[in-house]
């Protein structure tokens, strides 16, 4: 199947989560595009979509949503996973689902909407992005675990083998 993982990243680690999906689906098989949503001006061309974003002051980013208002009609039409990745702790007491989550899975009628522990570097931060992350008290570093990544795409790669 033709694949497509569309990923919002302001600093570059939710791409990365992207990006070892589309490896576990290509080692699957299957055909990935990898296209930021910005670029995206067509999904009819793929079977299947996997969007993803980072999580910034409760909303995912602008870019995915607005790739969600553009194309949804044509995303419902094809098996849909969605991913965030937010939350930067060793070990998060709790993960709040972002406001715009559930909009978003019901507009493309998203299959699951996973959340991924992130990474924060503060010194690649502007100004304002380190009083943000002061005011809610952010951890610095790398909380990413991609076995739990990997293992989702699996998931996502056996269910999208299953079906065709």
């Amino acid at each position: 199947m033709r694949v497509l993982v569309s990923v919002a990243s302001r600093h570059g680690s939710t791409s990365e989560i992207g990006e070892v999906v589309a490896q576990v689906l290509r080692e699957a098989g299957h055909t990935v595009d990898v296209t930021p949503p910005d670029d995206v001006e067509r999904v009819m061309p793929y079977d299947a979509a996997v969007l993803g974003s980072s999580v910034y002051v409760g909303r995912l980013s602008a870019s995915l949503r607005d790739l969600v208002q553009r194309q949804g009609a044509h995303l419902r039409l094809r098996p849909v996973w969605i991913f965030w990745s937010g939350p930067v702790a060793a070990n998060p007491v709790s993960i709040s689902v972002p406001d715009d989550v559930g909009a978003m899975v019901d507009a493309v009628a998203a299959r699951e909407a996973k959340c991924f522990v992130g990474a924060l570097d503060k010194a690649a931060l502007s100004l304002s992005e380190r009083a943000l992350v002061a005011l809610v008290r952010a951890e610095d570093g790398d909380f990413r675990d991609f076995d739990a990544v990997r293992a989702w795409a699996v998931g996502i790669a056996d269910e999208l083998t299953r079906a065709a």
